[in-house]
This record gives C-alpha cells, sequence and structure tokens, in this order.
C-alpha cells in the first residue's frame, strides 16, 4: 500500500472541495417543501390503506363472531 503525504493528503480534499457545487437557500427551501409534501401525501396514503385493510378485517371477525 502506498504512503500518502499528509500536506498532499490536505491539498487534495481542499482540492475536491472546492469542486463542490452548494445548493441555493431557493433550493434548499423548495426541496424541503417538496419533502414534507411528499411525507404528508404517503402518511395520507398508508392512513387510507390502514383504514381499508382495518374495516376489511372487522367485517370478516364479524362473520364469524
Amino acid at each position: 500500500m502506498a504512503t500518502i503525504n499528509p500536506i498532499q493528503f490536505i491539498q487534495q480534499v481542499r482540492a475536491e472541495v472546492a469542486k463542490v457545487v452548494w445548493p441555493t437557500r431557493r433550493e434548499v427551501l423548495l426541496t424541503t417543501v417538496m419533502v414534507l409534501i411528499m411525507a404528508a401525501l404517503t402518511a395520507a396514503f398508508f392512513a387510507m390503506v390502514d383504514l381499508l385493510i382495518r374495516g376489511g378485517l372487522t367485517a370478516l371477525l364479524s362473520m364469524f363472531g
């Protein structure tokens, strides 16, 4: 395994970090809002599925009880 010079390593890390394109405040806000909307829609979907399954099981079990 090749040994890495710590100074060279730090220079390479700084060069890579300089290449990073950071999102703007607007992009962060928009993606955050989209995540919250998708989370709310997913929660609503699974709540509806839960209600349907519970209703179906209750109806099925009431036939035998």
